[in-house]
């Protein structure tokens, strides 16, 4: 048994270690093959893919022809061309690559004030090289504005063209009346003509005749006395409220584009409307929470946006952004604040009397009521106006219309309670609540 027994451990032993080479000799190559395949290269990556990646992953802190946060990628492939593995370490994750000692990776981290960029290990190569070509496509040209723009200095080229050609026109007019009455006079002359001269009326003026009849003059003094005292009365009680009214602000801000095209929500500019009596205008420090990285309406890499309409060109649209960056100090090139600041003199829309109290944290936070019930469509508004006309009439028809809203609602639960208990009230409005009151509102 044992003399048998040598041959065949020899010969399982044999097929092992020539199993092990195979295997061995397979994972070589098969590493050979990915490397030689995946390796970076941006001339074989696909800009189409790479624009997803870009935006996913780079756009927070980059843009392709502007600098952000970090530098303008537009050109890294030329710069790195000679040396794409260094690249393809320092995106995947820059902080290893400073924590090695490489003077460049250390270098471009000064330059940029320390700033940490985000780890991205889950980035193929592939990906890397997608990402490279589309940096390294080219910025298109500018559209042309529309026949009817509105462009940075406020007015349209065909208005002044058509302005000036009505003008023009009645220039012509006038010319040639007076050469018609020229005309006319001479053919007169020429025909032994004369023109009558006015004959003096005996009866007295009108004006001396209605001033001697005292019964006219006592009758029109009532009358004006009256109607001057309705329309006085009616202008009296519209004072403040101005439906409609919508006026010029010292910096262009589209309610249709920020809270309509980008859902932003009201109450994250307006966040005091929660818990104060007054909504509050926005600090400009929240505007550049979102425009430090938005310096235009549209950068060519996104396309045209919806917000690019006939009335409004993209050239317009910047300019404002450039009057916010005024504002507050903020330097594009720097990417920091300067210091230098400058009021915005907003001017208000929505305006009550002094005497009429209105809160707020207790219509929106406690009653839920949205803030298209009073202020409308804003998401659909380019230029913010008054839409409800804010009257004491209108204010008591919404009070006995609107149920208010009991149900899981912490600040009526115990009236809710009791009332369902003692009453059998399911729904009740701020009427019966006692939102009829005087003193409810003025006080």
């Amino acid at each position: 048994m044992e003399a048998n027994s040598i041959p065949i451990m020899i010969q399982v032993n044999h097929r092992n270690s020539f199993s092990r080479i195979i295997t061995l000799c397979a994972a070589i190559l098969l590493t050979f093959s990915t490397s030689l395949f995946s390796q970076i290269d941006a001339a074989a990556g696909d800009a189409t893919a790479g624009e997803a990646l870009f935006k996913a992953n780079c756009g927070a802190c980059h843009k392709l022809y502007k600098k952000m946060t970090g530098p303008a990628l537009f050109g890294v492939v030329g710069k790195y061309e000679e040396d794409y593995e260094w690249l393809g370490k320092w995106i995947r994750n820059s902080q290893e690559l400073i924590a090695t000692g490489d003077a460049r990776a250390i270098s471009i981290y000064e330059e940029y004030n320390e700033t940490q960029m985000n780890a991205f290990p889950g980035l193929t190569d592939g990906d890397i090289s997608n990402i490279l070509a589309y940096t390294n496509t080219e910025k298109p040209a500018p559209p042309a504005p529309g026949p009817g723009a509105v462009t940075a200095s406020g007015g349209g080229v065909s208005n002044n063209i058509i302005l000036s050609i009505l003008g023009l026109v009645l220039l012509l007019l006038i010319g040639v009346l007076l050469l018609v009455n020229n005309t006319l006079k001479k053919f007169a002359q020429a025909q032994g003509l004369e023109l009558p001269a006015m004959e003096q009326s005996a009866r007295k003026p009108i004006w001396q005749a209605f001033v001697e009849n005292q019964f006219l003059v006592l009758v029109s003094v009532i009358f004006l006395l009256l109607g001057g005292a309705y329309f006085a009365y009616g202008w009296m009680s519209q004072v403040g409220v101005d439906q409609g009214y919508a006026p010029v602000q010292p910096i262009h801000y589209s309610h249709r584009i920020h809270a309509g095209e980008n859902a932003i929500e009201c109450k994250y500019c307006h966040s005091s409307a929660r818990v104060s009596k007054h909504s509050g205008i926005p600090s400009l420090n929240i505007c550049m929470n979102c425009h430090k990285s938005i310096g235009e309406v549209a950068g060519p890499e996104a396309g045209e946006l919806s917000s690019v309409t006939e009335d409004y060109s993209k050239e317009f649209y910047d300019k404002e952004i450039q009057k916010l960056y005024k504002a507050v100090g903020w330097d594009e090139a720097t990417q920091s604040y300067t210091g230098e600041t400058q009021p915005v003199e907003w001017v208000r829309i929505h305006n009550l009397p002094d005497f009429a109290y209105f809160n707020h944290s207790q219509h929106v936070s406690v009653a839920g009521v949205e803030c298209q019930t009073c202020h409308g469509p804003v998401e659909e508004m380019e230029i913010m106006y008054q839409h409800a006309p804010l009257t004491m009439g209108w204010c008591i028809n919404c009070h006995r219309e609107t149920n208010v809203k009991v149900e899981g609602n912490p600040y009526y639960e115990k009236i809710h309670e009791e009332l369902s208990k003692k009453y059998g009230v399911e729904k009740l409005t701020a009427a019966q609540m006692g939102g009829l009151e005087c003193g409810k509102c003025h006080y």
